[in-house]
């Protein structure tokens, strides 16, 4: 009876395993289906990007003519204000481009956990590569005054994947409230505002000789923050699908 009960829970177990993998496959190409449409999207509405790197280039070439190359400090300070408003522009839109019918195609195929997966992982990849853009044009045009170079295309890279998060969140809040501009503006930047005070602390010990003790400490505090962003995200968000 024992060697039954004990071959009964055996199989049982298999048939659970088989059941979680099959589940966790379908929701890896659920996934990779929604990024592979939000990409088709992006080379269709080209745009979008080219205008985010026109606004860049714009920026950055003003400055140059009418301050020259600036120093450290201003550089910095440049390039975190550019970076806020190249987020806005590139991640905002995420969820303006799908029409309610889409949304609940999209609830009804692959749920809620899926969709704002596949939207944080397009965004910061978005944003990844228009924060390596944006630093390019700034060496360029503006000299690169970064001492640690490496050490500061991290913090641009971790710094770019906060602000996605952040603003994916907030779009995904603006499109169900129809008030995209105004809720994008008034819940956006104080929410920001103290990730981008840690962002520039951060990153002005990467102008200086000499790093400063409890460096890397501020570095974990700012990969905790879109941990901690990216675990709300998830939490949150089907609350508000449902709605």
């Amino acid at each position: 009876m024992y060697k039954y009960a004990k071959l009964e829970r055996r199989t049982l177990n298999k048939h659970l395993q088989n059941i979680f993998a099959s589940v966790n496959n379908t929701s890896i190409k659920q996934v990779i289906a929604l990024i592979k449409k939000d990409v088709l999207l992006e080379i269709r509405q080209q745009y979008t990007f080219y205008g985010v790197l026109l606004y860049v280039a714009s920026t950055v070439f003003v400055v140059y003519f009418t301050a020259g190359r600036p120093e450290d400090v201003t550089w910095n300070a440049l390039f975190w204000i550019v970076q806020l408003f190249v987020s806005v522009n590139a991640v905002a839109k995420s969820f303006l481009q799908d029409s309610k019918g889409r949304m609940l195609y999209y609830y009804t195929t692959s749920g809620a956990t899926n969709y704002v997966v596949a939207k944080i992982i397009f965004n910061v990849a978005l944003m990844l590569l228009m924060s390596l853009l944006t630093l390019l044009i700034f060496a360029l045009l503006l000299g690169n005054p970064v001492i640690y170079f490496g050490k500061f295309i991290l913090i641009s890279f971790l710094g770019g994947t906060g602000l996605a998060l952040v603003f994916t969140f907030l779009a995904a809040i603006a499109a169900k409230a129809q008030q995209q501009a105004a809720l994008m503006a008034i819940m956006g930047f104080p929410v920001i505002i103290p990730q981008l005070l840690l962002l520039g602390k951060i990153s002005t010990k990467a102008f200086s000789d000499a790093l400063q003790s409890g460096w890397w400490q501020m570095v974990l505090l700012l990969v905790c923050l879109d941990v901690l962003i990216i675990v709300l995200s998830l939490i949150l968000f089907p609350f508000l699908w449902r709605d």
